[in-house]
């Protein structure tokens, strides 16, 4: 059990640095020519697509595997109190490890496959990676709706088990609210989500660490 909430915990923080060097490479690296030519735009995914692979990956299928730590972590340690809604948060969480996995795979699987379409007709390929960015978008990248259910919930648990500090569990509740607030289609609203999210699992993994600290003592 301690060992599992410390992976967890350390878990939760490298999530926060994942966050970190995704908002780092789309801020300072990625120059996508939003305004160009579908010819411009494939040009510029295929020279870059080393690089993109590498952090949908780290974004996607490395989060949703530390996210998969997480979840069973915190509801190891809030399943004896109000089990009924940890179990539905842990659902939830669950489901956003599918998810978000999910959308990694089909972002570098299918830029591949639009890249490759690209000798044959660049708007034909540019269609097709628009239409993987959609389904994408409606998976999990910028609609975070179950994400924030599961923070939300586990944060509600926590505060009703009196685990943690308040001041995180209330920060969990403006994350869940945030997240759950990302149906509506507003890159603002994904940011918010993002940002206060990338504070929540440092302080949490902090906290997780601290109490197996104490509980050792």
């Amino acid at each position: 059990m301690n060992n599992l909430q410390k992976v967890a915990g350390v878990s939760a923080i490298l999530e926060a640095l994942i966050y970190i060097s995704a908002f780092v490479y789309f801020g300072a690296f990625w120059a996508y020519p939003a305004e160009g030519t579908a010819s411009e735009k494939m040009v510029y995914l295929a020279e870059n697509q080393l690089s993109f692979s590498a952090i949908y990956f780290l974004m996607y299928a490395v989060f949703g595997i530390l996210l998969a730590v997480l979840v069973v972590g915190l509801y190891e340690r809030l399943k004896l109190n109000n089990s009924a809604l940890v179990k539905v948060a842990s659902v939830f969480g669950a489901v956003w490890v599918v998810l978000v996995i999910a959308s990694g795979m089909l972002a570098n699987i299918g830029l591949s496959h639009a890249i490759a379409l690209t000798d044959v007709s660049a708007e034909k390929a540019f269609d097709m990676w628009r239409i993987i960015s959609v389904i994408i978008d409606s998976l999990g990248g910028g609609n975070e709706i179950v994400g924030g259910l599961w923070v939300l919930l586990i944060s509600i648990a926590a505060l009703k088990a009196n685990t943690f500090s308040k001041g995180l569990n209330y920060l969990g509740v403006i994350v869940g609210i945030a997240g759950i607030a990302t149906v509506y289609p507003d890159d603002t609203l994904t940011e918010v989500f993002g940002i206060t999210q990338i504070v929540w699992f440092l302080w949490l993994g902090a906290s997780m660490l601290k109490q197996r600290k104490e509980v050792e003592m």
